[in-house]
């Protein structure tokens, strides 16, 4: 059994967190720990875990994170570095924040704003890369590991089978709806159900959106050459869940056939990763609760341009879900073990 904790473990993603490592068989729960909510019972803020309802959050410090096998931290971008930077070297670090997820410093520093911290073995394990080669490959025995984004997440999978097969050539425009628990849980309000029931918003519009240049690199690992992407999210009426419509223009001589044999050569095999049947769209309530990612193409022969939409679950395959995959394939235990394949309907 590995002796894991919980860093962040009030907020959403801490929350989810903890509900799928209290169903994996290979983890017990250690500390779990909050900042302003130190002191807190871990119940108040998270009632829907019963099984913890008797824990008390810590505060988040190197002391009270020693001494796990594994720590996930759960914390706001730019948190983790410091964090991780006190944290033993023999400690499996899985960081479900954004300060390890980018290779170029500039575009860290152009969208973030501060110093570069580094970049950490990229933890989205169905992303093609190099052709034909998956992250999954540079993700066993990794002791630091930062977690996609949840929008990069939907997009990514959405698009790069394209690129890498050279289907998909230039002129990416993504627009992409997520559920409200995406900002998470601090008060805000244009969050307020008054303000959120029964109304869409975009934001972040003209380019920026902190998950661009994660997006654009890994499009460009996919197609091996630069790929920039035009992204636009928008807010939608709903706790949780991700609905991306992402285009490309087609390379020349592309067909409906190809494209879908390409998604189907990339996915098919994937446990988590969904193509539908044709005819089928992908819906957030179909995801809900589950580490699935359902996925859907088609061709708009009129103008050349391929579509492709990608429906998950912000929570759980686009944070905490993710970062249990990432345990799993860190710690040599089977990709799919304590994650939800099965997602909760009505």
């Amino acid at each position: 059994m590995l002796s894991v904790a919980v860093a962040g473990a009030s907020g959403y993603a801490g929350g989810e967190l903890l509900r799928l490592l209290i169903g994996h068989p290979e983890v017990s729960i250690g500390a779990v720990t909050a900042a302003s909510s130190a002191g807190d019972p871990l119940a108040r803020h998270q009632p829907h875990l019963t099984p913890l309802a008797d824990r008390i959050l810590a505060p988040t410090t190197a002391g009270t994170l020693a001494g796990h096998d594994v720590v996930f931290l759960a914390l706001p971008h730019g948190a983790s570095a410091a964090m991780a930077g006190d944290l033993a070297d023999d400690v499996t670090v899985i960081d479900c924040g954004a300060d390890f997820r980018l290779s170029d410093p500039q575009a860290w520093q152009q969208f973030y704003g501060s110093e570069h911290a580094g970049t950490w073995a990229y933890g989205l394990p169905e992303l093609l890369v190099e052709g034909r080669t998956k992250q999954r490959v540079q993700l066993a025995g990794q002791s630091h590991i930062a977690v996609p984004g949840c929008y990069p997440t939907a997009c990514s999978l959405a698009l790069a089978p394209a690129f890498a097969a050279g289907l998909a050539s230039s002129d990416v425009v993504i627009v992409a709806a997520s559920g409200t628990s995406g900002a998470g849980k601090s008060l805000k309000p244009h969050l307020l159900g008054a303000e959120v029931m029964g109304s869409m918003s975009p934001y972040g519009v003209g380019g920026g959106h902190r998950h661009t240049p994660e997006i654009d690199q890994n499009l460009s690992r996919a197609a091996g050459v630069p790929v920039a992407v035009s992204f636009t999210p928008t807010l939608a009426p709903m706790p949780r869940g991700i609905l991306a419509t992402c285009s490309a223009k087609l390379a020349h001589g592309v067909t409906a056939e190809s494209v879908r044999a390409a998604y189907q050569q990339a996915y098919d095999e994937e446990a988590f990763v969904h193509l539908l049947p044709e005819g089928a769209w992908p819906s957030t309530g179909a995801v809900l609760g589950s580490n699935n990612v359902q996925v859907q193409v088609a061709v708009d022969e009129r103008v050349g341009r391929l579509i492709v939409v990608a429906a998950e679950d912000n929570l759980t395959k686009g944070t905490a879900g993710g970062a249990v995959q990432c345990l799993n394939l860190a710690r040599g235990f089977d990709e799919t073990l304590g994650l939800p394949v099965t997602g909760v309907a009505p």
